[in-house]
């Protein structure tokens, strides 16, 4: 599955354009019902944050929101796979409840622990499932 195409507004293609292009390290794996996100980076730290970019990916064009804030977000898990699960669904929490921009395609619904692997060998890579 390639990136989203979505219908974008002048404003948002003007908002594309001033920015470089998003580094992305994940890609969108076929799924029977829901998404599956495979993301990689040189830390398991770098793996993560380009998990949650893949989730935002799928929801909407993340080149055209402008960074005019951070918002931090602090999870817990008891083990690796637990520790993504909640850093995921914190995230979409943050986007669910907090105003910091606007969703322009799929909803996620949730985060599932269904084919979770967290692989940090050589390369740090990560699925994880997205329930749409």
């Amino acid at each position: 599955m390639d990136d989203r195409e979505l219908d974008l507004t002048e404003a948002q293609k003007v908002t594309k354009s001033k920015y470089p292009k998003i580094n992305k390290k994940y890609e969108y794996l076929d799924h029977t019902a829901d998404v599956q996100i495979h993301s990689w980076g040189n830390t398991l730290e770098e793996a993560f944050e380009q998990c949650a970019m893949g989730m935002f990916g799928y929801m909407t064009d993340t080149e055209t929101v402008e960074p005019i804030d951070t918002v931090d977000v602090e999870s817990e898990g008891d083990d690796m796979e637990s520790l993504l699960f909640h850093f995921l669904d914190d995230w979409l929490y943050k986007f669910s409840a907090e105003l910091f921009f606007v969703p322009r395609g799929t909803e996620v619904k949730a985060i599932t622990y269904s084919a979770m692997q967290i692989h940090d060998k050589e390369k740090s890579e990560i699925f994880a499932i997205i329930d749409i």
